[in-house]
């Protein structure tokens, strides 16, 4: 059995609790890997701390959460190049998770979401303008469902509008990216982040639309890129704790106890791994929504418009 944990220094009992309350709040929704088994607050140190400062402090709560870059490139996964029902669903998620926090904690809180497409945009195979048009795209959808809790960072925001985009994901990389030799050594000798590795690769691979050379060509340029994309996602972690500091990290992936991340389920799905960028919507008749292959969600279901694009099946 776990032990409690420690009084954190600065904390009267009812701010500890008022922090164990909070992420007890976000626990049903943790994106993991790990043995399903009951989790309690005091198995989350790291997170406990984090939530420290803002709560003695009385002060809103940060969440910064990397995500939200782009859609896929695959046209079997999605609907097209623009946010649809599964961002919008998402972000509803993440707003009312935020109302739920500020009903224990009333300074309340906030989502920073850090859309990072253009950090990997030449890795994954989709142009900066297409990026260009989902950010902007995203931010309007939380502006048009009043989305007040949340907020948009991205590279424009930290070099401006002066700078190429190549130049930029240059200076992230020499400025914060760990070396690919440390990087492999850490895969091979670190289970999550070997999990990471597998379920990097498996997404470049299926989202390579056309590749002139043969499969096994193809698995060896994905499991290179994986390794890029790694590097950029720590450098760009790295700068996003340093533009929002004293932030509780959310992230998209699982996240093992005892990683200073936490992994976040913004909507159900059969995968672990499939996000609202890389997949669409299926509505049951139930009502119960998931998030699946746009090919397999075609057989299940009838396609829904919203304004116009493609947004959702509904099945029934």
């Amino acid at each position: 059995m776990t032990s409690p944990a420690r009084p954190r220094p600065g904390l009267s009992p009812t701010q500890q609790d008022v922090c164990a309350q909070v992420l007890a709040t976000l626990l049903p929704y943790r994106r993991t890997l790990d043995a399903a088994h009951q989790e309690r607050p005091e198995d989350f140190p790291a997170q406990l701390r984090q939530l420290a400062g803002p709560v003695a402090a009385g002060e809103p709560i940060r969440f910064t959460l990397p995500g939200f870059p782009c859609k896929s490139p695959n046209p079997a996964k999605v609907l097209g190049h623009l946010p649809d029902e599964g961002e919008r669903l998402a972000l509803r998620f993440l707003d009312a998770l935020c109302a739920r926090v500020a009903a224990v904690h009333p300074p309340g809180a906030r989502v920073v979401i850090c859309s990072d497409g253009h950090v990997f945009s030449d890795l994954i195979g989709v142009p900066d303008p297409a990026i260009d048009a989902y950010a902007d795209a995203l931010r309007a959808l939380i502006r048009a469902e009043g989305l007040t809790r949340l907020d948009v960072f991205d590279l424009r925001e930290v070099y401006g509008a002066e700078l190429s985009h190549d130049a930029k994901r240059a200076l992230v990389a020499a400025e914060h990216a760990p070396s690919l030799e440390s990087l492999r050594a850490q895969t091979r000798c670190d289970e999550p982040t070997r999990r990471l590795y597998q379920g990097i690769t498996r997404f470049l691979f299926e989202d390579t639309a056309s590749f002139a050379g043969t499969r096994s060509a193809l698995q060896r340029d994905c499991r290179r890129r994986a390794y890029g994309v790694m590097q950029r996602s720590t450098a760009w972690g790295e700068l996003v704790a340093a533009h929002h500091p004293g932030a509780f990290r959310l992230s998209i992936h699982p996240q093992p106890r005892g990683s200073a991340k936490f992994g976040i389920r913004l909507l159900d799905a059969p995968d672990v791994w499939v996000t609202p960028w890389h997949s669409c919507v299926v509505e049951h008749a139930d009502g119960r929504r998931e998030l699946m292959r746009r090919a397999d969600a075609e057989r299940l279901g009838r396609p829904v418009l919203r304004e116009g694009r493609p947004s959702h099946f509904v099945v029934g």
